[in-house]
């Protein structure tokens, strides 16, 4: 999972892949909240899954450990 939002998020951004970690914060990557809303609803689409965020989160190993848990 964290390789695909990883590559979800490098093209989205057009940034490199590799400078995406489980510890890089949206923040760190100039994601807004919005973005953030927003790249929630294409994990959903893409993956056929429901995903309500409930908390704020601030790091891709956050985002797939909480998607993963929707799984």
């Amino acid at each position: 999972m964290f390789e695909k939002i990883a590559k979800y998020l490098a093209d989205q951004l057009d940034i490199a892949v590799e400078t995406i970690s489980p510890d890089t914060t949206f923040e760190s990557l100039g994601v807004d909240s919005l973005d953030t809303v927003e790249m929630v609803m294409d994990l959903e689409d893409e993956l056929g899954v429901e995903l309500e965020l409930e908390e704020k989160i601030a790091t891709i190993g956050e985002l797939v450990a909480f998607v993963e848990s929707k799984l």
